[in-house]
């Protein structure tokens, strides 16, 4: 039996080697791991000068390959109404309408045990790198989406950036304490940058 440390260094080891090769795997059983790898690309460009992170991709958003892909999400209408455009529907649009407003999108965890697409049984966190949208665009503002994004960042990333990121409310439908119009109301602190 390895121990817990040696496991994570060596999981943290491969998923780098992955990463590397630009090899897409989403699951790995190893043990009693349940370990997913992060399969969507970041969305940015040298241009971006916000940079929105969730937690971690749902279970359909793993599968679309994009994020927010849960219909019930409130992500893209949310970010539509804040921006005065009309809400994307396929995928160009939505990476079409995120570049143009000059925002980049992905994700705190690289990896991570976790049961469909449940935050609270998110375990055995490796953040994503997001030091490659950092250097390559001059981001004025970090937002993370929802509680989970904010505890992870704080966690992991807050003190490899040396900034502080704002937590807007999650757009998760199973935030339910916080109407669409409260949402926009939220949310339009990114029309500010």
């Amino acid at each position: 039996m390895i121990s817990e440390e040696v496991s994570q260094t060596l999981t943290h080891f491969f998923l780098l080697i992955i990463k590397r090769c630009d090899i897409i795997i989403t699951n790995i059983k190893w043990g009693e791991c349940n370990l997913i790898i992060h399969p969507i690309k970041p969305v940015y460009d040298t241009t971006s000068t916000i940079l929105i992170l969730g937690s971690f991709p749902s279970v359909k958003s793993r599968e679309d390959m994009f994020f927010y892909a849960h219909p019930q999400n409130r992500f893209w209408k949310v970010i539509a109404k804040v921006l005065g455009r009309d809400a994307p529907e396929t995928l160009e649009e939505k990476r079409k309408l995120l570049l143009s407003e000059h925002i980049a999108l992905w994700d705190v965890i690289g990896s991570c045990d976790i049961q469909g697409s449940a935050d609270s049984t998110i375990k055995n966190v490796i953040p994503n790198d997001i030091s490659v949208i950092l250097k390559s665009a001059d981001i004025n503002k970090i937002y993370v989406n929802g509680k989970t994004a904010e505890k992870y960042y704080n966690k992991y990333l807050r003190d490899l950036t040396g900034r502080d990121a704002i937590c807007l409310p999650s757009t998760s439908a199973a935030n339910a304490t916080y109407s669409m119009e409260k949402l926009i109301d939220k949310w339009s602190v990114i029309r500010q940058n």
